[in-house]
């Protein structure tokens, strides 16, 4: 497409030799390049070689009409965005419509006037023009996109390589910190040394579960996680949850009344226990120790829920779905400096739900406690 009406290229195909030349002449004096043709089959040929910017069509011709020409500039990938204006003798109602059902822009009747035929013309070629403009900034977007995409993913991937090189050392640190306060613990004048040791044990197994969250996260995102789907009672993967949590519970003010009949859900009971963990340990997290967190199962006809209550700080509405986002919580925490999330937990909830077929939520209001919630479904 030229980048000026005046360097336009027009082509006038009239099968009359006054008419090419009338409207070339118009054409000229507005400072267009034209190229005129007799016949539909010679106009096909030129325009196929070196496509125009904006074609000119009679109806009325011998060999090949108007309407043909059109339709075979339309079906040809190369030629189809031309914009086609008839300008025919024409004038009923048929001959328009079937004008614009063929492809054309705009339908002129003879006979015409000078300026109406050059408006028409420039407003095509500037809609023309928009056009490419706007391909050219989408494509620029979506050559911006992938080149942003690829830097992430390798990102990603240098993140994870360094990650995974570190559960090495830092099982290292696990190992003689549970040799230090085996050693400590039991001894008399070591309290506090034992208390660092405990700490540091405390410290080193937080952020080897951290570690564990962004590879399992990673995984699932790639969906290379491999589950093990089964029919499962939530009342044991709950309990097992507590299990697993234990001091934690344990000191805390936890509500559970299993249900007397089973809750059946068709999932992963690891994958499972450990979003019920995540959402429990948050609760007791934002809640305190001393307020209670309720957790409820419940049961439809195709699906099972799962509902982790507690009456802590709540959050705010712009914040529902971006706590379920990865690293949401220092978002959430440079704008508002609160933390309601712990930026990697509630995004392995997210996906190990979502990838065992389920949904999950929040309902919260601030002051008045959250209550997160998943459903999973009760058959394959």
């Amino acid at each position: 497409m030229n980048d000026t009406c005046a360097q336009a290229v027009i082509m006038v195909v009239d099968d009359i030799p006054a008419n090419l030349e009338l409207l070339a002449e118009i054409l000229h004096r507005d400072g267009y390049r034209v190229v005129a043709f007799p016949r539909g089959p010679m106009a096909l040929r030129a325009a196929a070689q070196k496509p125009p910017d904006l074609i000119l069509l009679d109806v009325m011709m011998p060999e090949m009409d108007g309407f043909e020409v059109c339709r075979r500039l339309k079906a040809d990938q190369t030629l189809k965005e031309i914009p086609v204006i008839f300008i025919s003798a024409l004038d009923d109602t048929a001959s328009r419509i079937k004008a614009f059902s063929e492809g054309g822009v705009d339908y002129i009747s003879k006979p015409y006037h000078e300026d109406e035929v050059l408006a028409r013309i420039r407003t095509h070629l500037d809609l023309r023009r928009q056009q490419f403009e706007i391909r050219r900034q989408k494509e620029q977007i979506e050559h911006s996109y992938e080149r942003l995409r690829d830097l992430e993913e390798q990102r990603d991937k240098l993140v994870l390589m360094i990650i995974h090189d570190l559960r090495s050392p830092l099982t290292g640190i696990l190992g003689y910190a549970e040799l230090l306060t085996m050693k400590l613990e039991n001894r008399a004048g070591c309290e506090v040394p034992a208390k660092y040791a405990a700490d540091i044990l405390a410290s080193a197994h937080t952020v080897h579960a951290m570690i564990s969250t962004l590879l399992d996260i990673s995984r699932m995102e790639s969906r290379e996680m491999p589950l093990e789907k089964a029919v499962c009672d939530l009342r044991v993967v709950v309990t097992c949850a507590f299990v697993s949590l234990g001091s934690l519970v344990q000191e805390a003010t936890v509500v559970y009344e299993p249900p007397l009949e089973s809750v059946i859900a068709f999932c992963d009971p690891v994958i499972t226990r450990r979003i019920i963990e995540n959402l429990t340990a948050n609760a007791i997290r934002f809640a305190g120790r001393d307020n209670p967190v309720r957790i409820e199962l419940s049961r439809e006809a195709s699906t099972a829920t799962v509902r982790v209550s507690d009456i802590g700080p709540g959050i705010p509405p712009e914040y529902h779905q971006r706590i379920f986002e990865k690293f949401g919580q220092v978002a959430v925490r440079r704008e508002s400096g609160k933390n309601y999330s712990t930026g990697l937990g509630l995004t392995f909830c997210k996906l190990a739900v979502e990838a065992q077929g389920g949904r999950i939520g929040v309902q919260s209001e601030v002051g008045k406690g959250s209550t997160f919630w998943f459903e999973l479904p009760t058959a394959p």
